[in-house]
């Protein structure tokens, strides 16, 4: 791989779509400065003023027409902070995919949580600590409002104990199967008894009435446990740090998973995550997984919107409900995961009715980008076009259909619907 190839792969992995003159900047400063510049830290950034949780402030007298009213405000509020992100992440910035990946990892839907407000707390939290210590996060995230509602947190009693939040923890978002029982799973549910959230100033308290505080044995350890004690001996348990390593090979490497050999020189970079990352792009493996990562939906139309120079919250309000309509066409709607396991990988983006969806979500954004698809015009349009794109070599089949096509906004819309650009 040349280094413009490998600076373009590090790029694409890291952000949502490289630029061509970002490629150039890239090219100049090397592999190394260029690296260390995507995972320096940044700044939180000032959320958006959703207004009130129209649902928290209605009272228990409250008819059905107050209701319904109520829920069409919350879902304005959902669909504000979803374009919101979107426009964010259309900005140079690699750490809203770090917090995307965070937001699949923790997936947490605003359609049972039903609070805008409570989700954007649960993205702030991911960016404050997602790049750091796993330790943090996973303390955090015990006490986040959101997730709690989510996985019947706010049931979770020392009479009537509820496992769902204790089994995902364990299951899908710290160690993965095999590295926990049954009873682990009890055990987790009663320390976790007692937390109630109040939906209308977002404040997680413990309800010492409700918590079950006996000692109990749990991974291993028996004694008294609460919240912190428990996200500790998860971060510190030996599956935890194989756990993510794979998760974060298969979100920015290729699936199926690292290489033990691979695994192992990722967990030795300890339980901070971006130095995780950084061992991810330094991975002898790293650079043979060109061209086997299949984009999720909004990475290929964040990558897209910043390719063509679509800034998306400059967009008239009907263009932005045709990104939004696009998205939910193409399968992948932020902050609506299908399930806590989130969002699939890999080849299930990759089927006839995904096809098609990315055709005509390509056409519409070939309309909102139409002087930058009239440039692609002459005998060196195909070139143009996977230097606009960063694609860097078409097949044989792909090259001919290119080559064939003389409109250049037909030309725009052929290039993003690709194999090549759906898969980097």
């Amino acid at each position: 791989m040349t280094d413009r190839r490998a600076l373009s792969h590090l790029l694409r992995r890291l952000t949502f779509g490289p630029t061509s003159a970002e490629v150039d900047t890239a090219a100049r400063a090397g592999y190394d400065a260029t690296l260390t510049g995507l995972l320096r830290p940044v700044p939180l950034p000032s959320p958006p003023d959703l207004g009130a949780d129209p649902l928290a402030r209605l009272g228990p007298g409250a008819g059905r027409e107050q209701r319904q009213q109520a829920r069409r405000i919350q879902k304005e509020q959902v669909t504000a902070l979803t374009r919101w992100w979107l426009a964010r992440m259309t900005g140079p910035v690699a750490a809203e995919k770090l917090t995307l990946f965070w937001h699949g990892h923790w997936a947490t839907s605003a359609r049972k949580v039903r609070s805008a407000q409570l989700m954007l707390a649960q993205q702030q939290t991911l960016r404050r600590y997602g790049p750091g210590d796993t330790g943090p996060l996973v303390r955090a995230m015990l006490r986040d409002p959101a997730l709690i509602l989510w996985l019947d947190g706010q049931r979770n009693t020392r009479r009537a104990p509820n496992e769902n939040l204790a089994r995902e923890l364990m299951e899908l978002f710290t160690l993965g199967l095999g590295a926990f029982t049954e009873e682990d799973v009890k055990a987790g549910a009663r320390v976790l008894t007692g937390w109630q959230v109040d939906r209308a100033t977002g404040v997680v308290t413990l309800n010492a009435g409700r918590h079950d505080n006996r000692p109990v044995a749990l991974l291993g350890r028996t004694g008294t446990w609460d919240a912190d004690a428990y996200a500790d001996r998860l971060v510190g348990h030996e599956a935890h740090l194989p756990f993510l390593a794979r998760r974060l090979w298969v979100r920015y490497a290729a699936a199926p998973g690292p290489s033990p050999a691979a695994t192992a020189r990722i967990v030795a970079a300890g339980r901070n995550t971006t130095a995780m990352l950084e061992a991810v792009c330094r991975d002898p493996e790293f650079a043979a997984t060109r061209g086997q990562l299949v984009k999720q939906p909004v990475e290929w139309l964040v990558g897209a919107l910043r390719q063509l120079g679509v800034d998306p919250a400059r967009l008239e309000e009907q263009q932005q409900r045709r990104l939004l309509t696009s998205l939910r066409g193409l399968g992948q709607v932020p902050l609506l995961p299908p399930s806590v396991g989130g969002w699939p990988v890999g080849a299930a983006w990759l089927t006839t009715a995904t096809t098609l969806a990315r055709l005509r979500t390509a056409q519409t954004l070939t309309q909102l980008a139409p002087a930058t698809a009239d440039r692609l015009t002459g005998t060196d349009r195909v070139e143009a076009l996977g230097d606009l794109l960063v694609v860097d070599a078409w097949t044989s089949g792909t090259r001919q259909a290119l080559e064939s096509t003389k409109d250049p906004r037909r030309l725009l819309t052929l290039g993003l619907a690709s194999p090549e650009y759906a898969v980097h």
